[in-house]
């Protein structure tokens, strides 16, 4: 039995159980020690070099990535205008908002603004919208008067069921192609990026100042 091969695994397994402890993204079993060893483990002399339009010219992967999400982001909107027209959502913030509550529970304002990563007035917007509607809930906390909780409530439940179906179909018309791999690979991914972004976001640095003293900390 080849002993090093042995210990240059334990070895993986060990620095897997470091990471994933302190940022949750995989599974802790062997599957996802096997999405870890592909995505953290790839021979470095197999780098993939796909091609890109306007490569050739000096492009920047950043550059590909920035553009395809953006174009991505306006797909998904398509579909989703199309997942509710017709019905009472005037907007895909307002079921978004809704699945929210209806998933994590009750929540203050300010919360629920956050997890979708808007700017205050445009949450509280969407926020007053629902209310309007009759599909949220605002009760005072106990602990801060100034905050509201927010809960779904049976109306919104029930408005929200009714679009659920097509809401699904627009979800995994966004994902394309992809095969069940591809899709988990993305997910590790993204959740990466928003790992990198979030604390930044939480920060609420002044538009005007973002850039450079986000640059100057990465340096």
């Amino acid at each position: 039995m080849k002993y090093d091969m042995v210990k240059n695994v334990l070895k993986l397994l060990e620095q897997f159980e470091l990471e994933n402890a302190l940022h949750i993204k995989y599974q802790s079993n062997i599957e996802g020690f096997k999405n870890w060893i592909a995505l953290n483990c790839i021979d470095s002399n197999k780098q993939i070099d796909p091609y890109w339009e306007g490569k050739e010219n000096g492009r920047s992967a950043a550059s590909v990535i920035n553009t395809l999400i953006v174009h991505l982001n306006r797909y998904a909107k398509s579909y989703s205008k199309s997942a509710i027209f017709g019905s009472e959502f005037s907007t895909q913030e307002d079921f978004i908002y809704l699945i929210i509550l209806k998933d994590f529970g009750e929540m203050i304002k300010m919360d629920l603004i956050k997890r979708n990563v808007h700017d205050k007035p445009v949450g509280m917007q969407i926020i007053n919208r629902l209310i309007t509607k009759g599909w949220v809930d605002q009760t005072n906390s106990d602990v801060d008067k100034r905050s509201k909780f927010l809960k779904i409530n049976d109306k919104g439940l029930a408005v929200l069921e009714q679009q659920m179906e097509k809401i699904r179909q627009a979800s995994e018309m966004v994902t394309g192609n992809l095969t069940d791999n591809e899709k988990m690979e993305l997910i590790i991914l993204l959740n990466k990026l928003n790992e990198f972004h979030m604390p930044i976001y939480d920060r609420n640095i002044e538009s005007e100042y973002l850039l450079t003293d986000v640059l100057k900390e990465k340096k």
